[in-house]
């Protein structure tokens, strides 16, 4: 028996989360073993309103909500642990993905592949953040020798099994379309349809971009580190030459100064890519767990929740004795 589960992660979404339902019940309604989860990153609007106002009314909707706003990468990783169908859809809620390409990703899969990426055909985002998506995979698969999917978006259909393998995987990063090729080789993409968000404005923001750049190039390339011992080098040779200029008197000081300022930059340079190692390694060491629910309408796991499954009670009250009012 096959089956699809759609995840779609909701930030704020508010309003857009019944537009979504309706979009994907239209594209996907057909199909006999559907379920849809929602999750709720922390959102501090009615979003979550709107998610137990729909799984009310149709058992195929499940819900589940964050205790914070973990981010994207953790309400992921949340929908792929909870899917009960052989077969997920990640989908956003804004709907630039239009629900019914799907399919397109669908007929892809039954080709044997575990997971199909979709490409935007024609992509209607702001064009620095077109800009600079192109660029940073160009340069992390040329430059750096990173296995991604070029124009991978976050549009995809996976195996289950596959997408929990790759939610637990021991990383704190959330560049998901790399983490693909370290388990399967057997992943492909597909032109689909792309179009303007259908309410709100973009999230776009240029620091959160060059964020997620530098978790693709530092997190799954060690050409960076290797350029360091390089960087390193090179200080340590203008440093030498320096010194032994100014010995033999054929640097004058200011020539020794200027080569001590190369030097000191270059250190810079390879202090910081180490730093950002270190950070790589204390970030993935970290015992902190991806995600906790607060809320869900699943069977959820003790360990995903806050207070590992106990009831909530409520604090114990000032008592009033007969006659006495103990409040002041």
């Amino acid at each position: 028996m096959t089956g699809l589960t759609a995840v779609v992660p909701c930030f704020n979404e508010g309003e857009q989360v019944a537009a979504a339902h309706r979009a994907i019940v239209s594209a996907l309604g057909a199909i006999p073993e559907l379920e849809i989860i929602f999750i709720d990153d922390g959102s501090s609007d009615d979003t979550l309103e709107h998610m137990r106002a729909i799984a009310a009314i149709d058992r195929r909707v499940r819900y589940i909500s964050f205790s914070r706003n973990f981010g994207l990468s953790a309400a992921i990783s949340a929908g792929f642990r909870y899917a009960s169908r052989p077969w997920i859809v990640q989908l956003d809620a804004d709907l630039q993905v239009p629900p019914d390409q799907t399919w397109v990703l669908l007929a892809e899969a039954a080709k044997g592949y575990d997971v199909v990426f979709g490409t935007r055909r024609v992509r209607h985002d702001p064009l620095l953040r077109r800009l600079g998506a192109a660029g940073h995979q160009w340069a992390a698969k040329r430059l750096l020798g990173v296995e991604v999917p070029m124009g991978a978006s976050s549009f995809r259909v996976l195996r289950a099994p596959v997408a929990r393998t790759l939610a637990e995987l021991r990383m704190n990063n959330a560049y998901f379309a790399a983490k693909v090729p370290l388990v399967t080789s057997r992943y492909t993409a597909v032109e689909t349809t792309h179009q303007a968000r259908e309410s709100g404005g973009s999230r776009f923001r240029p620091l959160r971009l060059g964020g997620h750049a530098f978790e693709l190039f530092f997190g799954f390339s060690w050409r960076p580190l290797n350029a360091a011992y390089l960087i390193a080098a090179v200080a340590a040779a203008v440093a030498a030459v320096a010194a032994v200029g100014w010995l033999l008197g054929v640097i004058a000081p200011a020539g020794v100064a200027l080569a001590a300022l190369d030097s000191s930059a270059l250190t810079a340079v390879v202090c910081a890519l180490s730093a950002r190692y270190l950070h790589r390694l204390m970030l993935d060491s970290t015992p902190l767990r991806a995600f906790y629910i607060a809320e869900s309408n699943l069977d959820v796991l003790p360990e995903d929740t806050l207070d590992g499954g106990v009831p909530a009670v409520p604090p114990p009250a000032l008592p009033l004795e007969k006659g006495h009012d103990h409040v002041r």
